[in-house]
């Protein structure tokens, strides 16, 4: 950290989370959690202006995230007696898995209580580390209601996502380990959501004798922390709407606040067109599966937003732990955001076999051929074509350009619109993640 006033300060407190509380937490994570890969991008160093780059992949931890550490963490230090009683989380992501891995290690039995909305797929891969899951509420805080008032009757331990000092000391093993691999960073990007990752990887770097500047990252669409931190309160937005679903919280809470006014140096934000293109070259160049919240940080890095010049900066890429089809969804709308894809919708005057017209063309002009379809005719098309919509990948804006001018000029075809693909972004309220 280099001053503490870019966020403001919290005066003389004692910090809530020591150097010495995540160090205690390395030692109990040394044989449950992967000490991650730190792999340096000269790419995103030379689009970065940065003297050198590192990746952190929580990508690769357990279960997908970096949340095996906080959870674990904070459940290895419970009671027999709580231990006996049981666990109970909420959470429509990371946590549960984090939190669900970790009671089946330290043999505590959990319930991770999910809204209506989860996929599927999260809720399987939660159950398939043992916990028991219930599907209580259409939206993330009436779960979180549901097992704090549930966790009151039966006495099980509620696990908090981000909101608890043994959770923020584990995340901040990361940032112990950044120290390590790292011996050049001078910068740390760190997604903020509830504020417990930046607030674990802010205490350990900022305890060490390195001047490393501490960044949080948000969506647009969920920016709370900077007004918080400039107030010297938290200002809770009122509503969220971003595609970097783990990351839309309204709010940092008490815990993290305090720790987040002492370590954070700036918080940028990006918008939901440059996480995706970041998710697109994450996928590209670095050949990497992330989600939205897990590629903020590089976006916060490609965007004009921050000054790296001649900096070191590490991009801690936090989770993976997204849908496939979602995510070939984000990184499409990234490659328009970059320039690169674009849609089109031709009238083609000899249907069907004009289509191996457009095939061939579009692949002469070394352009890719992502889809292709018949589409349903509109009230305008003309009564006499068919209308087709296709999808087309190439090098540039004017290499596209180029290539949909080559079509428009095979006998018969023409282009009748051209538009760009818009990303999935859906209005969300308070999350679980951060």
């Amino acid at each position: 950290m280099t001053d503490g006033s870019a966020a403001g300060s919290g005066g003389d407190a004692s910090p809530t989370v020591t150097l010495g509380d995540i160090e205690a937490a390395r030692d109990r994570l040394a044989d449950v959690a992967h000490r991650t890969p730190l792999d340096t991008s000269r790419t995103f160093a030379d689009m970065s202006g940065a003297a050198s780059l590192g990746l952190k992949l929580e990508t690769l931890q357990r279960t997908g995230s970096f949340k095996i550490r906080g959870a674990y963490n904070a459940m290895a230090q419970l009671t027999a007696a709580e231990r006996e009683t049981g666990v109970i989380a909420a959470s429509a992501g990371n946590h549960a898995q984090g939190v669900a891995l970790a009671g089946d290690l330290l043999g505590i039995d959990t319930t991770i209580v999910v809204p209506e909305v989860t996929p599927a797929a999260k809720i399987a891969a939660t159950r398939g580390y043992g916990a028991t899951v219930l599907v209580e509420g259409d939206i993330y805080e009436r779960s979180y209601e549901f097992a704090v008032e549930r966790a009151a009757e039966t006495g099980e331990t509620f696990v908090h996502p981000f909101d608890d000092e043994a959770v923020v000391a584990g995340q901040g093993t990361v940032g112990l380990e950044l120290l390590a691999q790292y011996p050049a960073m001078d910068t740390v990007l760190v997604s903020v959501g509830g504020g417990g990752l930046i607030s674990g990887i802010g205490t350990a770097v900022t305890a060490a004798d390195r001047d490393v500047r501490v960044v949080g990252v948000q969506p647009e669409g969920a920016a709370h922390a900077k007004p918080s931190l400039e107030a010297g309160e938290i200002r809770p937005l009122s509503d969220v709407d971003t595609v970097a679903e783990g990351i839309a919280d309204t709010r940092m809470l008490e815990t993290t606040f305090a720790i987040a006014r002492e370590v954070i140096d700036e918080v940028v934000t990006v918008s939901d067109r440059e996480i995706a293109a970041a998710v697109a070259l994450l996928a590209e160049r670095a050949k990497l599966i992330a989600e939205g919240a897990g590629a903020a940080p590089l976006a916060a890095a490609l965007s004009a937003e921050l000054d790296l010049a001649d900096a070191n900066p590490a991009v801690v890429v936090s989770g993976g732990n997204v849908n496939l089809t979602d995510h070939a969804a984000l990184a499409r709308t990234g490659l328009v955001e970059l320039g690169r894809y674009a849609e089109a919708r031709l009238a083609l005057a000899a249907w069907p076999r004009q289509v191996g017209d457009v095939v061939e063309t579009v692949t002469a002009e070394g352009a890719e051929l992502d889809t292709l379809e018949r589409a349903s005719r509109a009230a305008t098309d003309h009564p006499n074509r068919t209308p087709v919509t296709i999808g087309i990948e190439g090098r540039g804006a004017d290499h596209l350009d180029a290539v949909l001018a080559a079509v428009s000029e095979i006998d018969g075809v023409s282009v009748v619109e051209r538009s760009v693909v818009e990303q999935p972004t859906v209005p969300r309220s308070v999350d679980d993640e951060g």
